[in-house]
């Protein structure tokens, strides 16, 4: 039985070899320190490259934020690795480190002219619109809309990879805890009392910009139906042929002669697919129904998922 492919993610046109030269060559120094954001900083770019589309953005300037996005982590090249790696939840003296990587990634960029231009994605990604961010907690009038894009894609990525999704059966539950990130806080006590009355107004994401998140992880949900839909007809066909052996099988069994026997036996063995054999046959077909009744179940429960995020509100 064959596996099934799928990227968690759909496939977007801004390819890692439109990138600018410099650009490569400091991803590929991000993959030698630590894969995982290497992989994060893709997944991260592709979502800011269709959310600029969905915001109706230009050419140019969808370009400069996913070529942002792929640089808005660079500055962890410069975190050890036990602190970047650590599977366990940081001190606060390891998250104190960790939070650096905003600054070293700005001053990394900033220094060589031609990556300049991305420095202030990396400076702004966890700046929050309230002023509760870092490393400088700005708030909205002075975080680039650039950068208010990037936090929602970064903040969504991290946590589909905490959570370890497969799939995106259950996904809104993921969208449900940004959506408390885009609403007003309660209590903000880390912002001066003459920025208060309007900056209590406003979450740590841009709204507007989660609703188009929303749009992106439904055009992933309804990929992620496509590639399971091919999978399921892949086994639709294997399980035709294997159901026509079973035929010739039950009219071996029941034939007269042995000419007739061997008849059918030679066209079981003309059918069989590599491994398979007149022993086995049955429990293969067996496992294809029961892979095929898990995908079909899944499609339902990924549709489910479809109307829930239609009905989420910010």
């Amino acid at each position: 039985m064959i596996n099934e492919k799928y990227d968690f993610y759909s496939p977007f046109n801004f390819k890692l070899e439109n990138l600018e030269p410099k650009i490569k060559y400091h991803l590929d120094l991000l993959a030698s320190h630590d894969l995982i954001t290497r992989k994060h900083s893709e997944n991260v770019a592709n979502l800011v490259y269709r959310i600029c589309g969905y915001l109706h953005c230009n050419d140019a300037y969808t370009i400069y934020c996913t070529s942002c996005a792929y640089l808005h982590d660079i500055g962890k090249l410069f975190i050890p690795l036990e602190i970047l790696a650590k599977p366990d939840e940081l001190t606060s003296d390891e998250f104190e480190t960790m939070k650096t990587h905003t600054t070293l990634g700005y001053n990394l960029c900033y220094k060589d002219l031609k990556l300049r231009p991305y420095a202030e994605g990396a400076l702004y990604h966890h700046e929050a619109l309230n002023g509760t961010g870092y490393p400088n907690g700005v708030t909205k009038k002075q975080i680039p809309y650039m950068a208010q894009i990037l936090r929602v894609a970064d903040e969504y990525d991290a946590l589909v990879t905490k959570r370890q999704y497969k799939t995106h059966i259950d996904i809104s539950k993921t969208l449900k805890v940004l959506i408390k990130d885009a609403r007003p806080e309660e209590h903000i006590k880390t912002i001066a009392l003459d920025q208060l009355s309007t900056d209590s107004k406003l979450g740590k994401i841009n709204p507007k910009i989660l609703k188009v998140l929303f749009k992106v992880v439904i055009d992933d949900t309804t990929y992620e139906i496509a590639c399971i839909k091919e999978y399921v007809s892949h086994i639709e066909n294997e399980l035709s042929r294997l159901k026509l052996i079973d035929n010739f099988y039950n009219k071996m069994l029941s034939a007269k002669t042995e000419k007739k026997r061997n008849y059918f036996l030679n066209g079981m063995k003309e059918l069989f697919a590599k491994g398979e054999n007149e022993q086995n046959f049955k429990n293969i077909m067996n496992e294809y129904q029961q892979a095929m009744d898990r995908k079909k179940f899944s499609i339902s429960k990924l549709y489910d998922e479809i109307k829930l995020i239609k009905k989420l509100k910010i």
